[in-house]
């Protein structure tokens, strides 16, 4: 039996294991790329993740209700905003097709 890998960041986790490995703190972690002087990028999508449930109810929000989060600034709001807006582009384009 192979001893589960422990990975130092979620980007090695995402690049070794493959993406259907990584949860949903992970993935947002990997978006965050750095986290700020307090937090790490996990704890910041932790902080998001306690806050919204789960990666589905953040879809949608204002930015500002995003910014409420501890580490979450104008920046990353942005972030998570624009995967979002993608993920919907993405989506509609599947539907036409």
């Amino acid at each position: 039996m192979k001893k589960k890998e422990k990975f130092d960041h979620p980007g090695g986790k995402f690049r070794r294991q493959g993406p259907n490995t990584c949860t949903e703190k992970e993935l947002l972690a990997i978006i965050f790329h750095t986290g700020n002087k307090n937090l790490s990028a996990e704890q910041i999508a932790e902080k998001l993740l306690d806050k919204f449930g789960t990666v589905y109810s953040i879809a949608g929000k204002r930015l500002c209700d995003l910014m409420e989060v501890e580490g979450i600034g104008p920046v990353r709001a942005t972030q998570i905003a624009a995967v979002f807006e993608l993920t919907k582009r993405i989506i509609r384009h599947i539907e036409r097709s």
